[in-house]
């Protein structure tokens, strides 16, 4: 894939986004994103109907036109074609990586989990742009029972997986530890409270983006 994958990798989550005014939110902020310079966002529902799923998906993508930004669904590889999107990524327990790919062809994003405390058998044989680990540190937006793995964790993840894997630091990231995480090995920094809690989303992408250039 000869599109350049950002630093930061933001992810809207359903539990972030108001029941009333949710169209209308949606636009604003995936507009506002979208004129802060954003190139890539996942959209993760686990938890509405696959009407609210695409009627989320439809009105971000009219906010956030492609190819500026890449957007990204969790999980529904089976709706991207649908929904224009750019691609999915597809946890542990979802659609396998090979399957996403099948499904998606070569030119469409594939992303997955990779592991906690160490990666998982075979993972990076699988084919998938990017491999998410973690999580960092607490967090209240994804629910898990794996443990954390702070800085330390990513470090050594990086060494097992070694130079070529594009790692994605994820749960618990925020903006006091950006850059110890990337100079611990990771690619891509996926963040989701941490952005989308802040009174200005677009602002608060715009110092994120400032602090790791």
């Amino acid at each position: 894939m000869s599109w350049t994958f950002p630093k930061i990798y933001p992810i809207l989550d359903s539990s972030l986004i108001p029941v009333e005014g949710r169209a209308e939110f949606l636009h604003r902020i995936g507009s506002e994103l979208a004129a802060s310079g954003i190139t890539l966002l996942e959209y993760r529902n686990k938890t509405g109907s696959q009407e609210e799923l695409i009627a989320d998906a439809v009105v971000l993508r009219a906010a956030m036109p492609g190819p500026q930004v890449r957007l990204v669904i969790d999980d529904r590889a089976d709706l991207v074609e649908r929904l224009s999107f750019d691609g999915a990524h597809v946890d542990d327990g979802d659609l396998a990586p090979a399957e996403a790919r099948r499904l998606l062809g070569p030119d469409r994003i594939v992303g997955t989990y990779g592991g906690t405390e160490a990666l998982l058998p075979g993972i990076l044989d699988q084919p998938a742009d990017y491999f998410s680990i973690g999580p960092v540190g607490p967090t209240r937006i994804k629910k898990t029972t794996k443990p954390q793995i702070g800085v330390s964790g990513v470090r050594k993840l990086r060494e097992d997986a070694g130079p070529g894997p594009r790692l994605v630091a994820v749960g618990g990231v925020n903006l006091s530890i950006a850059k110890e995480l990337m100079a611990a090995g990771a690619s891509m920094l996926a963040v989701a409270g941490a952005i989308f809690r802040a009174s200005d989303p677009a602002a608060e992408f715009r110092r994120w983006q400032d602090l790791l250039g």
